[in-house]
């Protein structure tokens, strides 16, 4: 049916509620959980279909979840670019609609999804975007990260088994500072970096005299990580 629809097939393997499936049987599958998953892909087709009935817990992958998402999102690109090709059979799919509890009032957004309003792009707009999505509490955060809190990718100088993420974030810090050519009695001003690890490592190192932050709210909850109030910043 996807190739008479849309002229590509199913990508991946695809398992519904009611135990029926279609697709490849080898690689990775997408589980339908339930009606209200189809109506988010329905209503929204897409990244944002894909992720709301993902954080609702409406579908989910068995198997490689990295190649199952790309895979996943090609297709959807491809069904956009083809379009419908047979116009005719979309009324023989209103029963199987209808069967599945696919059809109905669009499922609301998971709670989780931010409720902006206005116009995009406005100060007011992005700051509550970025409040919703970063103020999550040091506690989250201290669960997903090291103890540098840096969020950023690592560089990675050494295959050693005890070699853990957060040396590999010392080394990135270390060659900032190298690159940047901080010594003693250089001003850094660190600017949209999360909990200040590059100030943080660079006064530990003594490679400047007066480091800033600019957020006052951002320094309190550096603060709160400790190593902040340690070194007086």
């Amino acid at each position: 049916m996807s190739r008479t629809l849309f002229g590509t097939d199913l990508p991946v393997g695809l398992r519904v509620w009611d135990g029926s499936s279609a697709g490849p049987q080898d690689g990775p599958a997408l589980l339908l959980r339930s009606p209200r998953a189809v109506r988010h892909l329905l209503r929204s087709p897409g990244e944002m279909g894909l992720s709301r009935a993902y954080v609702t817990g409406g579908i989910d992958v068995e198997g490689d979840f990295r190649q199952a998402l790309h895979t996943c999102l090609d297709y959807v690109r491809t069904v956009r670019r083809n379009g419908v090709r047979t116009l005719g059979a979309l009324p023989s799919l209103l029963p199987l609609g209808v069967q599945l509890g696919a059809l109905g009032l669009p499922p609301k957004p998971p709670a989780e999804e931010a409720g902006l309003t206005g116009r995009t792009h406005t100060p007011g707009r992005d700051r509550a975007a970025i409040a919703h999505h970063y103020d999550l509490g040091n506690e989250f955060y201290r669960t997903v990260l090291d103890e540098t809190m840096a969020y950023s990718c690592g560089l990675w100088t050494s295959e050693a088994p005890e070699y853990r993420p957060a040396d590999a974030q010392r080394d990135k810090l270390d060659l900032i500072c190298r690159k940047l050519g901080l010594h003693p009695g250089s001003s850094l001003l660190d600017v949209g970096c999360g909990w200040g690890s590059l100030v943080i490592h660079a006064a530990e190192r003594g490679d400047f005299g007066p480091g800033r932050h600019p957020s006052a709210r951002l320094r309190h909850l550096w603060g709160g990580c400790g190593r902040g109030r340690s070194l007086g910043r």
